[in-house]
């Protein structure tokens, strides 16, 4: 046995074959909901692998997950490892462009997707030359245009599977590609053999605890082990941080509940419902409403069963982590750091904050790096967050990105991540924030997320993101692109400029305001910076 993640779940499934595995509400607030054993599910992930194959797919194609979230989603994931596939996230907000680059770039083959999504995935089908086979899950829209090639109903396909396991032998080099979400650029698919996904994405086995020494010992952990820890991831699965969380789950034995999208009040009952003990979300944009409605319209709803929240992907602010701790006292909060090239790298300290930035204990295989040089900085001097040891492959598709962002030292492998950051003397590093995203005004060099931070800790503000806006005398200067409490009192320049002033260095605060009905993130919550960056600059333009 190796470390392929298709028989690492397999080999927890044999011993807990009878335990709950997934809980799925379909439509949230409607009651309906579909749960499976550990032996179910690895029933239907084989039908469905059995199907792949039999409609030609082979070993190392690539198929598309175009899906919201559901039992399809994970079982179409396992599906692929199973039959030594690639599953290939797909970002469901994406428009029929968007979607010929992706379905062009990653090679898809096949493409399962929900049935909502017909009349783009019929636009963009004529553009792509691999993809010949489809699966549509639920019902198609009356009036949607239908693709070319004909769609094989989910059902069908799973019915037609065999449930056995009967596939060939798999290996740790198997791949599992994780697209970018492309909210700074074109998304680009990180190539992860499974044995590093493993270790560096799902913590060996145990992300808080001692890693696997065999991969044998992750089915013998489980059946030494109990029950009673339900996961909830509540991003998209789309994200890999959500696909991931499931994953860890799997690898304990315990139970993964999702929703097919974010409904924070609906979030909240599932937790009371299902005795949710671990949720992962991302950022603000999630956790915000769900203290809102929890000191409001569903005050008193039993959160108590929470131990931990995390975020990844976005931090989740001081003002609005302190909100969520007074309403549910005993969940630790944490706000995480990974990204899609480098899996889970660490957690917040608590002394991190507006006033000593986000610092994150690490160990010894990431260092902060010179950029020109790629050498280790010097305490107290920025530069790049590198990792080394269970890295991606590189960039599906693009080797020039790929001699940008891996490299070797001394024999070892890494990542270069966009992270700018600091080290101190005792090895704990400070994230400064997205290279890609420094402003650099007057020479200085500002962060968005720490002008974040501290604007959100208005207590008129309800969201806000950072931009830079050309600026004749300082080249660019902060602009801040604010959404407000609903039916707080007015949001002037003024106001937000003597708010962050106490909590900010002069240059850092903001010389412009734009106020917006709604943050534009994506559905996961993270940022995006080119909507607010447009939207700062086309205020600025029509200002004068």
């Amino acid at each position: 046995m190796e470390y392929n993640l298709a028989d690492l779940f397999e080999s927890v499934a044999d011993v807990v074959p009878g335990r709950e595995a997934l809980v799925y509400v379909d439509h949230p607030g409607t009651g309906a909901e579909r749960r499976l054993t550990y032996g179910e599910f690895d029933a239907a992930a084989n039908r469905l692998a059995h199907h792949l194959t039999a409609a030609g797919l082979k070993p190392g194609e690539h198929v598309g997950l175009h899906l919201y979230n559901g039992v399809e989603y994970l079982q179409t994931a396992y599906a692929c490892l199973k039959a030594r596939l690639v599953p290939v996230n797909v970002n469901y907000r994406y428009v029929a462009d968007e979607l010929v680059y992706l379905y062009r770039d990653a090679d898809l083959a096949a493409l399962v997707f929900d049935g909502e999504f017909t009349d783009r995935v019929a636009a963009a089908l004529p553009q792509t030359e691999r993809l010949r086979h489809l699966i549509r899950v639920g019902t198609t829209p009356p009036d949607a245009t239908e693709p070319a090639l004909a769609p094989v109903a989910f059902a069908d396909a799973e019915a037609s599977g065999s449930p056995e396991r009967d596939f060939g032998p798999r290996s740790a080099d198997d791949q599992f590609v994780i697209y970018t979400g492309g909210t700074t650029g074109m998304p680009k698919g990180v190539m992860w053999r499974q044995e590093d996904l493993f270790f560096s994405g799902m913590g060996g086995g145990a992300p808080t605890g001692e890693p696997v020494k065999r991969p044998e010992e992750l089915a013998e952990r489980v059946a030494a082990g109990g029950d009673g820890l339900v996961f909830f991831p509540t991003p998209p699965l789309m994200h890999g941080t959500s696909t991931l969380t499931a994953f860890i789950a799997f690898h304990f034995g315990q139970k993964v509940v999702v929703h097919r999208k974010f409904a924070p009040h609906e979030v909240l009952r599932t937790i009371e419902r299902e005795r949710v003990t671990s949720v992962s979300l991302v950022g603000d944009a999630m956790l915000r409403p769900l203290a809102d409605a929890l000191a409001g319209p569903l005050r008193g709803t039993d959160c108590s069963s929470l131990f931990t929240l995390s975020s990844s992907g976005a931090i989740m602010s001081e003002t609005v982590r302190d909100q969520f701790q007074a309403l549910v006292p005993g969940v630790l909060i944490l706000n995480n750091f990974g990204s899609s090239e480098s899996g889970f790298n660490g957690t917040a300290t608590a002394d991190s904050g507006p006033d000593r930035g986000f610092r994150i204990e690490v160990g010894a295989n990431i260092a902060v790096v010179d950029l020109a040089t790629l050498e280790p900085v010097a305490p107290g001097e920025p530069g790049r967050i590198a990792l080394r040891g269970h890295v991606p492959l590189g960039y599906y598709n693009d080797p020039a990105a790929s001699a940008e962002t891996f490299f070797e030292r001394n024999g070892e492998r890494w990542v270069l991540l966009g992270d700018m950051a600091t080290v101190d003397a005792d090895g704990v590093v400070t994230v400064l924030g997205r290279g890609s995203q420094c402003i650099n005004t007057g020479g200085e060099k500002v962060y968005p997320e720490e002008v974040e931070e501290a604007l959100k800790a208005h207590p008129d503000v309800y969201d806000a993101l950072v931009a830079g806006v050309p600026d004749e005398r300082w080249g660019n200067h902060v602009a801040a692109v604010v959404q407000p409490r609903e039916g707080a009192g007015p949001l002037t320049l003024e106001s937000v400029q003597a708010h962050c002033r106490a909590r900010l260095a002069g240059y850092k605060i903001p010389r412009s305001l734009v106020l917006t009905d709604r943050i534009q993130r994506s559905p996961s919550g993270k940022a995006d910076y080119r909507w607010a960056r447009a939207v700062a600059v086309r205020e600025a333009e029509a200002a004068g």
